[in-house]
């Protein structure tokens, strides 16, 4: 009986037994991009920058050993081209995800945590593609050209935490979820030329500490929950396109100017302006609300 017991404690200590694992890349000349792509299907995942010399350093805490991820690099016309998949092998399908993601207590039934570190000496082009869980992302002193999130059920945070804006003008900023949550703050410091955020059902939070310095358009969709829109000083040229329906209920500052039925713009509006703020939002079924 007591090697019995043993041998059950023993089990149970396997079973919940951590496996870590470490990915980095060494190389510093060669490229003038890094390229990376990261896949994972439960988890909570950081992303920021560390003081490093390094352009990635990945640190994964995994509770399933028996589902191992595959890191890849190589360089390839002058970009490092780097990848992370960690794949669920039993196959969930989306439903089952929700579902799960509905009844979970806390962040501890992500299954995985990862840390994922980059340099502020290199330019990073980033494409992540997750399943569900939660993932924080801290742009400060990062030079991004592009950033891509596309997500089945995860919480994305998207943020800055110091005023140190994008060094370089990013592309692209798009943020794709299907059910969760998306939440952006001082978005103004990515120096974007053009943002696109859908959520089908959720809630999605943008944020504009201050103007941007050049021209950015920004594509805001929402199918069933809330958008809600926090704008920079009216001083500043801004434009809205707007689509509800009669089941959105919609709240707009007063400072707001009407143009037409669907169209608002704000009294430093000028078409020509190289700053120019431009809107497109839709929201279905729920709020759009503007401060």
């Amino acid at each position: 009986m007591c090697l019995l017991f043993l041998g059950i404690i023993g089990w149970v200590g396997v079973s919940k037994a951590q496996l870590v694992k470490e990915f980095k890349v060494n190389e510093k000349k060669g490229f003038e991009m890094v390229h990376l792509e990261f896949s994972s299907y439960k988890s909570t995942t950081q992303v920021k920058r560390i003081r490093t010399m390094d352009p990635i350093y990945i640190h994964g805490h995994l509770q399933k050993t028996n589902i191992l991820p595959v890191f890849s690099y190589e360089i390839k016309d002058n970009i490092l081209e780097s990848s992370l998949v960690h794949k669920n092998v039993e196959a969930d399908n989306l439903g089952k995800s929700i579902t799960s993601k509905i009844f979970s207590g806390s962040d501890t039934d992500f299954d995985h945590t990862w840390d994922l570190g980059l340099a502020s000496n290199f330019l990073y082009n980033l494409d992540f593609n997750l399943g569900m869980g939660r993932t924080d992302i801290d742009l400060a002193n990062l030079p991004v050209s592009k950033l891509l999130v596309k997500s089945a059920s995860a919480d994305v945070y998207v943020n800055y935490s110091c005023d140190d804006p994008n060094s370089v003008q990013m592309d692209t900023l798009l943020v794709t979820l299907n059910m969760g949550t998306v939440e952006l703050d001082d978005v103004n410091y990515t120096n974007a030329k053009k943002m696109i955020f859908e959520v089908n059902y959720g809630s999605l939070e943008v944020n504009f500490s201050d103007a941007m310095p050049s021209k950015c358009q920004v594509i805001a969709a929402v199918g069933a929950g809330s958008l809600k829109l926090k704008l920079p000083d009216d001083s500043f040229p801004i434009k809205i396109r707007m689509k509800t329906t009669a089941m959105c209920r919609t709240t707009l500052p007063k400072y707001l100017k009407s143009v037409d039925k669907h169209t608002y713009i704000t009294k430093g509006f000028k078409e020509s302006d190289p700053r120019l703020l431009e809107f497109i939002l839709d929201v279905g079924v729920g709020s759009l609300t503007i401060e």
